[in-house]
């Protein structure tokens, strides 16, 4: 029986541990495509990598604000909790940096695309 009870709080420890592992960081996106040079069908998947990017690291954000809620809970160290707001706030800092700069970087090549592909005007 004792053994039963081990096992049940290993695994139940276990468990918690894997539940409270973290938040994953998103994977951010790779080049996209030359917008001198791409197809329309490219630029929509782009379009598409960098929207689930910017999903992702939402719920990156969020997951990380939802861990620092729950580590300042009750916490009256003021040192330790300006030590763990100043790690969540670069945190949050070095993500919002990545999103903004993969966002921009496909926002030139769909600039480049639109300008490769934009309707030339009628002479009269």
């Amino acid at each position: 029986m004792k053994h039963v009870l081990s096992a049940l709080i290993v695994g139940a420890t276990f468990a918690a541990a894997q539940a409270h592992a973290g938040c994953d960081y998103p994977t951010p996106p790779g080049a996209f495509p030359d917008g001198s040079l791409a197809t329309k069908e490219e630029m929509l998947a782009a379009k598409g990598v960098v929207v689930k990017y910017n999903s992702d690291m939402d719920a990156y954000l969020g997951c990380l604000k939802q861990e620092y809620d729950a580590s300042v809970a009750g916490l009256t160290n003021k040192e330790q909790l300006a030590k763990m707001e100043k790690t969540q706030s670069d945190k949050q800092d070095a993500a919002l940096k990545e999103v903004t700069d993969a966002t921009e970087r496909f926002n030139v090549q769909l600039r480049a695309w639109k300008a490769k592909n934009a309707p030339t005007a009628e002479k009269k």
